[in-house]
């Protein structure tokens, strides 16, 4: 297939990625053929390597929240990522860090860390889905912060964080449902 005939099929179809069985669906060669023709497509920028096995075509603006979100289901954003988007945690940072029921992973794409972290499948709740991915509400993203904080996972700086943003009330609500350190912590910094 050529590489023209690969990028217009790509386009028509128009997914925010691709993986190595897409490709092998959508150029209908074998593994083994696909992966000399992905080294030279690259080579020739028709199609982009973002990370391991994940392709889009070259050019194409990546949303690396819409990408990161569908390589790992199910999962939403949360934690220091979503408190630095909300506007909560001052600092903003590297990791794009998920919340999911299964097996924690982490991922590069693009050159950006993408971490997945396993909650309980009773915790997994509290977020919203947007055009780019799941993503928790803020109270929630905090008590997963202070979750993981607690379990000696993550760090957590109050003084880089603007409280104010968060409903006292909903944090409590939601609170009830984590385990108690969780509520008693919120009781210790004064929430």
């Amino acid at each position: 297939m050529k590489a023209i005939e690969v990028l217009r099929k790509l386009e028509a179809i128009n997914k925010p990625f691709y993986t190595i069985s897409d490709l092998e669906k959508i150029t209908r060669l074998s593994r083994g053929a696909l992966y000399v023709a992905l080294k030279r497509w690259v080579e020739m920028k028709v199609i982009e390597r973002i990370g391991q096995g994940i392709y889009i075509p070259f050019g194409k603006d990546l949303d690396i929240e819409r990408v990161a979100g569908q390589i790992y289901l199910p999962c939403y954003l949360s934690f220091e990522y979503v408190l630095s988007k909300y506007g909560i945690l001052n600092l903003v940072p590297y990791t794009l860090t998920f919340a999911t029921p299964r097996k924690s992973r982490r991922y590069t794409i693009a050159g950006r860390d993408v971490e997945f972290r396993k909650i309980k499948q009773g915790l997994f709740w509290g977020f919203r889905d947007t055009e780019s991915a799941c993503i928790a509400e803020k109270e929630k993203a905090f008590l997963d912060q202070i979750y993981f904080h607690k379990k000696g996972i993550g760090s957590f700086d109050i003084a880089e964080m603007n409280l104010g943003i968060l409903s006292k009330r909903k944090l409590h609500k939601y609170a009830k449902r984590y385990p108690g350190y969780v509520e008693a912590f919120l009781h210790k910094i004064k929430l």
